[in-house]
C-alpha cells in the first residue's frame, strides 16, 4: 500500500512539472514559425530549393542558380523575433520581415558584402539599401551556428546578433508584413546553403 501511495506521489509530482514547464513556455509568448518537421504555413516564391533534413530548414538554389524565397502564410506587425542558424559559404541570404514585395520590406542579413564592408545582421531595406551596417566579422560563427535577433515595434527595428546589438534605427518603410527567408541568384552562391534549426516569435 505505502509502495502504490508513493508511486501515485510521484506520478502527481511529475505531472505537476510537466505542467509548469508548459504554463512557463507559454507565458514567455514565444510560438515556433518552424515546426521542424515539414513546411506547414509556409509558402514558396522562385524556384530555389526549400525542404526539411534531420529536424532543420534548408534553402538553396535551385536549377542554373535559381533563386527564391520562403515566407509565412500569416503576416506579422509588431514582434521579437529569433532565429538559429548556419551557413555554407559563400552565402547571401537573410531573414526577410514586414514584407509585403520585393520593394516594400526588411532583411537581417547573412552574408559578406565588400562594397561597403558589411557582415551578416546588417539591416537591409530595398530602395534604401543598408539602413545599419555590422562592421564586425568576428562576432559571426563562419562554421557554427548563430542566432539573429530583431525586435520590430512601431518604426524602431532593432537586430542583435550572437548577443552583439548591430542595429537600433527608427524607419517606416512598412509597418507589417511577412516573415521569410531568401536564396540569391548567381553562379558565385551556387554552394550556398542556410540551414534553419529553430524561429521563434513573440507578439508585441
Amino acid at each position: 500500500m505505502v509502495r502504490r501511495i508513493l508511486v501515485v506521489l510521484c506520478l502527481a509530482v511529475m505531472m505537476l512539472l510537466i505542467g509548469c514547464g508548459e504554463l512557463s513556455q507559454n507565458k514567455a509568448g514565444f510560438v515556433k514559425l518552424f515546426n521542424g518537421r515539414d513546411l506547414t504555413g509556409w509558402e514558396t516564391s522562385g524556384n530555389a530549393k526549400w525542404f526539411v533534413e534531420n529536424g532543420n530548414l534548408v534553402g538553396t538554389q535551385g536549377a542554373n542558380n535559381a533563386p527564391g524565397d520562403l515566407f509565412t502564410t500569416n503576416t506579422y506587425d509588431d514582434f521579437l523575433v529569433t532565429l538559429t542558424y548556419r551557413a555554407e559559404w559563400p552565402c547571401n541570404s537573410g531573414l526577410w520581415f514586414r514584407y509585403q514585395s520585393p520593394q516594400k520590406a526588411y532583411q537581417a542579413d547573412i552574408l559578406e558584402y565588400k562594397n561597403p564592408v558589411a557582415y551578416s545582421g546588417t539591416l537591409y531595406c530595398p530602395g534604401k539599401m543598408f539602413l545599419a551596417i555590422n562592421e564586425d566579422k568576428s562576432i559571426i560563427d563562419r562554421e557554427g551556428w548563430n542566432t539573429i535577433k530583431v525586435r520590430a515595434e512601431g518604426d524602431h527595428l532593432q537586430v542583435w546578433i550572437n548577443g552583439h546589438q548591430v542595429a537600433d534605427v527608427h524607419d517606416d518603410t512598412t509597418d507589417s508584413g511577412k516573415i521569410g527567408f531568401q536564396i540569391h541568384p548567381g553562379d558565385q552562391f551556387g554552394p550556398m546553403k542556410i540551414v534553419v534549426r529553430e524561429l521563434l516569435l513573440k507578439p508585441l
